[in-house]
């Protein structure tokens, strides 16, 4: 939907957020969706678990598996699903893969995904096309439809009697808007299509995020759920856990799932047994509160990258922390050009920005999180006008 910009006002900022986060003050972080930022108490923490694994590597390692099945329990809570059909992962890169493995694909079959969807999943989903005589379809959907029910319609157009498979995002990253909502994820399961879907920004933003129609579903807790990188979640319908195909075979692999993904051997599982404390600070300081104050702040930098930097709004999902705009035509329609763009932000207005190409002009996004202040998206609104005059 297109907001009414008009009314949108900047929050106060929550005062028990203050001094949280270790960002730099002379950074303006506006991409907390890509790589996030880690709150301190949720540093601490994980720096205590590297401390005690390193005054007993063999202990810490001897009883690990029962500790990630514990976080892993705690995380399961939170997302409102069942542990056993929860693993944890590195991020939503690994979970694409385990998920393609897992599923059996024959020549013919179709890979539904959209033009939204993030880079290195469609390529998965085209190299599992490429090895299996599979064929990927790309659905259109434009970049101007207007809600949920549009994007819906752009996918389902897509779908024939050959659609087997589709990957799709439950919010996209290149243009913050929700795909796999639940009335597409019922559509296709009536169709018999299983589904793939990338959850990656929905933990710690969306409240049960784990869409019961999903076949698979994965997201990442290091974006909106205060967790150290590299932690992800992927969870599993019940009918696929016995069949799922973990990247490598480990000691833990004759256990099943979810067990057989979350076993890699000698790696740092610190972040996984942080993560859980990544939740308890969000309880803490109210999920209302600050999904409110995020929700309102990316309002605010959107409303202000369209009357300050001339920049034409693209449709926000609500309750979502992130807000895109279109770039002129000729800007940002290649990966160079759009590189380029953010390293210019960056040196030009210290600010962090993500731009992705697409014809006709790039779209630019940016996110809001408790650490942004109103000052950093005007700044970034008038550099930007500046720099897009040259």
């Amino acid at each position: 939907m297109i907001e009414d910009l008009r009314t949108v006002e900047p929050p106060a900022p929550l005062p028990a957020a203050d001094g949280l986060f270790s960002v730099s003050p002379g950074t303006a972080h506006l991409n907390h969706g890509s790589f996030g930022a880690v709150p301190l108490p949720v540093q601490r923490a994980q720096q205590r678990l590297r401390t005690e694994h390193e005054r007993d590597p063999d202990g810490f390692f001897a009883d690990l598996p029962a500790r990630i099945a514990a976080a892993r329990a705690l995380i399961a809570a939170e997302l409102d699903t069942d542990p056993d059909r929860l693993a944890l992962v590195a991020n939503v890169t690994e979970a694409a893969a385990i998920a393609l493995d897992s599923i059996p694909f024959a020549p013919g079959d179709r890979i539904l995904v959209t033009d939204h969807g993030y880079g290195a999943v469609t390529r998965a989903a085209a190299r599992k096309a490429a090895e299996t005589g599979a064929e990927v379809v790309v659905a259109r959907v434009p970049l101007d439809a207007p809600d949920e029910q549009a994007v819906r319609e752009a996918v389902l157009a897509a779908v024939d009697g050959r659609t087997t498979v589709a990957v799709l995002d439950q919010l996209t990253s290149p243009t913050a808007r929700l795909v796999a909502g639940p009335a597409l994820l019922a559509d296709l399961r009536a169709r018999g299509v299983t589904t793939v879907v990338d959850g990656a920004h929905a933990p710690g933003m969306l409240p049960a995020p784990i869409d019961p129609n999903a076949d698979f579903w994965f997201g990442n807790l290091h974006k909106w759920a205060f967790a150290p990188r590299a932690t992800g979640v992927l969870a599993v319908r019940p009918e696929w856990t016995g069949r799922v195909r973990p990247l490598a075979l480990s000691w833990e692999h004759d256990g099943g799932f979810p067990g057989n993904v979350e076993w890699r051997g000698t790696c740092d599982y610190t972040p996984w047994l942080a993560a859980p404390a990544g939740f308890e600070l969000l309880r803490g300081l109210g999920r209302a509160a600050v999904t409110a104050h995020n929700t309102s702040l990316a309002g605010y930098g959107h409303r202000v990258l369209v009357e300050r930097a001339g920049l034409p709004a693209l449709p926000a999902t609500p309750g979502v922390w992130m807000r895109t705009v279109r770039l002129p035509a000729g800007c940002g329609e290649t990966e160079p050009q759009v590189k380029a763009l953010m390293a210019e932000v960056w040196r030009r207005l210290g600010t962090r920005v993500a731009v992705r190409p697409w014809a006709g002009g790039g779209v630019l996004r940016v996110s809001a999180q408790l650490y942004n202040r109103p000052g950093e998206y005007e700044r970034l609104a008038e550099g930007l006008a500046e720099l897009l005059r040259r």
